[in-house]
């Protein structure tokens, strides 16, 4: 049998290898287990692992990570695993694959194909809630969603976070969030633009200097505010298409997308272009010139909140 982890969701594909390891093991013994690094494996390494029988053990499992970086094998894999004896099990981890090569289509028709995309807000903030439950802890679902906007929506990280949470106490609070985790600069200043377009100036400059006291440096600012005009734009010119189309092209989060479609409505293409221009034009005369960075983002704030 041949399964494949693959996906930008890390924890996901991981959580999966590691049970399909562990299950493996437990009833095989670990002189079952064979892993390979695929970028650094000769390619008749690979070969000898999949084709050769057992040792000492009725089956054996290979895990193979990347195996599609090696020219030879990406050449030879149908055959190759057409030529695996039913005594092995395979696991091949393949992190990104290239949806328009041959070498996918086989994998996904051919194989128990496990592909494990980032979650959505929505998702991150159950699968929170059923994770503290699962460790006899308690998190309610408004502060999981807190947890999200604060960290950010990458499911090892919101995993280490709640690790550390519950070991403090086992009942999670916002207030025990904002003590014991950082705020994800990206997902703040979000906030940030967000207060902004709400007419909430205060509230934007407050993010600001919140930032600001994080260490996070005006420059870093401009390009993660770079960066959020630079979603919405994408969003913006995506016309009617849904938020899991122009995630998938433009390689975004979805929950970034779903997020950043409240504000993108609110805006005109051509108010879009002159907060770009705005901004580019921040960035180029503080470095042709002694210009008060704090001073221009913030009443570039203002200008938003107005």
């Amino acid at each position: 049998m041949v399964t494949t982890l693959t996906g930008e969701n890390s924890f996901g594909w991981q959580h999966d290898m590691r049970q399909l390891v562990t299950d493996f093991v437990a009833e095989h013994g670990d002189l079952a287990l064979e892993r390979i690094d695929g970028e650094e494996a000769e390619f008749s390494r690979i070969q000898e692992a999949l084709t050769s029988l057992p040792f000492l053990s009725s089956k054996k499992l290979v895990v193979i990570r990347s195996p599609g970086t090696n020219k030879l094998f990406l050449e030879k894999f149908e055959q190759l695993l057409a030529e695996v004896p039913e005594s092995t099990d395979v696991i091949i981890v393949e992190p990104k694959l290239d949806k328009r090569l041959v070498y996918y289509k086989f994998l996904k028709a051919k194989t128990d194909f496990r592909d494990f995309p980032e979650l959505d807000e929505s998702s991150l903030t159950q699968w929170l809630v059923g994770q503290a439950k699962a460790q006899q802890g308690s998190l309610s679902s408004s502060d999981a969603r807190y947890l999200v906007e604060r960290v950010g929506a990458k499911q090892r990280l919101l995993a280490n976070e709640l690790d550390k949470l519950l070991l403090y106490n086992s009942q999670i609070t916002r207030q025990t969030i904002e003590l014991l985790t950082d705020a994800n600069p990206q997902s703040t200043v979000f906030q940030l633009i967000e207060a902004a377009f709400a007419g909430n100036a205060r509230r934007a400059l407050e993010l600001y200097r919140e930032q600001r006291a994080m260490k996070v440096e005006a420059p870093e600012i401009i390009a993660l505010l770079g960066w959020q005009l630079r979603v919405l734009a994408i969003i913006k010119t995506a016309g009617d298409r849904s938020a899991e189309t122009i995630a998938k092209e433009a390689k975004l989060n979805p929950y970034v997308v779903r997020k950043s479609q409240g504000i993108a409505r609110q805006l005109s293409l051509s108010q879009l272009k002159k907060l770009i221009s705005d901004l580019l034009h921040i960035d180029a005369s503080s470095k042709r010139s002694s210009l008060n960075l704090d001073e221009a983002l913030q009443h570039y704030l203002l200008q938003l909140a107005s």
